[in-house]
């Protein structure tokens, strides 16, 4: 993801969390709201349930990759929250990635 396709500010994060729709399964939930840029923006939030700080820094360049390899599949004009489940911990990385691009479809 590059700078400018990520929410990294908190406001920005409570905004799409209190305002916008989710969808959830067992190792993400995914929130959206639309945005007036003309791409999709991403935020993610891995929190100290799931580990260690070398564990969560792991998922989270998982996650990345994921999104990154699966951009087309992201509607314009949308901001998405990823957070993760600790039930990711159990999951290889085939598995995280059909469990998100099911979310994203």
């Amino acid at each position: 993801m590059r700078r400018f396709e990520m929410v990294k500010k908190h406001s920005d994060f409570d905004d799409i969390i209190q305002n916008g729709k989710y969808k959830k399964n067992k190792a993400y939930i995914i929130y959206n709201k639309v945005n007036e840029k003309e791409f999709p923006r991403w935020g993610l939030a891995v929190g100290k349930k799931i580990g260690d700080a070398h564990i969560r820094n792991k998922v989270k360049r998982q996650v990345r990759e994921i999104v990154r390899a699966n951009k087309k599949l992201f509607q314009n004009n949308k901001d998405y929250i990823i957070i993760v489940k600790k039930s990711v911990l159990d999951m290889d990385f085939d598995e995280m990635t059909r469990e998100l691009v099911s979310l994203i479809k």
